[in-house]
C-alpha cells in the first residue's frame, strides 16, 4: 500500500476527513483525547510537533482548544498540507506547515508530539527510525501520543480487520468497497501488532508507555521522552 499514491490523488485528498470519520471509532474524541495527555505536561505556551499532519484536522482542534500552543505540523503530501491550510482557515497563522517526512522538521526542542493514523504505513525498521527522530526532537520527559492500525498478522488479525470493514458499513460506506479492505489491508499495509507497536516505541527510546485508545485494529499509547 502506497501512502504516496493515496495521499496525492486528489478524490482520496478531498474525501480524507468524511473517510476518517466513518472507518475510525471515535474519530473525534480520538483527537480530543489526544490534545488533553499532551496538555497534561504542556499547559500554556508551548511548541508541539505534529507528524502526519496533512489534512489538518488535529492541528484545528489544538489550536482552537489551546490557543497559546505554537504548532508545527509535517506531511510529505503537498495535496494533503493544502487541505490543512483549508482546513485550519483564519487559525492558518497559528500553525508552521512543512513538506516532508520527520527528517523536515526542526530539531526544537518541542514540548509534545503527536502522530495519529501515520505510523502504520511505515514498514517496522522505517518506524523505529521515525521514532527515534520525534523523541530526539523532544525536550526530556516530553509526551508523545501516536495512534493507528495495529493488528496481528494472523487469523485473529484478519478477524478484527472484517469487523473494521463491518463498521464502516454502519457509517455509510460502500459495502463493496468495504468488502475489499479486509484482504488489502492485511496484504500490504505493514501493520504491526500491539504487543509489536509498544515494544518499539520502548526500544526508540521512549518510557512511561501506556494504552489509551483501543477500538477495533486501532490502538493509541502516551509515552514520554
Amino acid at each position: 500500500m502506497n501512502p504516496t499514491q493515496i495521499f496525492n490523488d486528489p478524490v482520496a485528498v478531498a474525501a480524507y476527513a468524511e473517510r476518517a470519520q466513518r472507518q475510525v471509532p471515535g474519530f473525534s474524541d480520538l483527537q480530543r483525547m489526544a490534545m488533553l495527555l499532551l496538555a497534561e505536561h504542556a499547559p500554556g505556551a508551548a511548541d508541539i510537533l505534529v507528524l502526519g499532519a496533512g489534512g489538518g484536522l488535529e492541528l484545528k482542534l489544538f489550536a482552537e482548544a489551546q490557543k497559546d500552543w505554537r504548532l508545527l505540523g509535517v506531511d510529505p503530501s503537498a495535496a494533503m498540507l493544502d487541505l490543512a491550510r483549508l482546513t485550519l482557515g483564519p487559525l492558518q497563522s497559528r500553525a508552521t506547515l512543512i513538506e516532508g517526512t520527520i527528517d523536515a522538521a526542526p530539531l526544537g526542542p518541542f514540548d509534545g508530539a503527536a502522530c495519529l493514523l501515520t505510523l502504520h504505513f511505515l514498514p517496522r525498521d522505517e518506524r523505529l527510525r521515525t521514532l527515534r527522530e520525534v523523541r530526539r526532537r523532544l525536550k526530556p520527559g516530553a509526551p508523545f501520543v501516536v495512534a493507528h492500525h495495529s493488528y496481528s498478522k494472523s487469523e485473529n488479525g484478519r478477524r478484527w480487520l472484517s469487523r473494521f470493514a463491518d463498521f464502516a458499513v454502519l457509517n455509510g460506506v460502500d459495502a463493496e468497497k468495504a468488502a475489499a479492505m479486509p484482504a488489502a489491508l492485511f496484504e500490504h499495509l505493514p501493520a504491526l501488532s500491539p504487543e509489536e507497536d509498544q515494544a518499539l516505541l520502548q526500544e526508540a527510546g521512549f518510557n512511561d508507555v501506556a494504552l489509551f485508545y483501543a477500538a477495533l485494529t486501532f490502538r493509541g499509547w502516551v509515552a514520554l521522552a
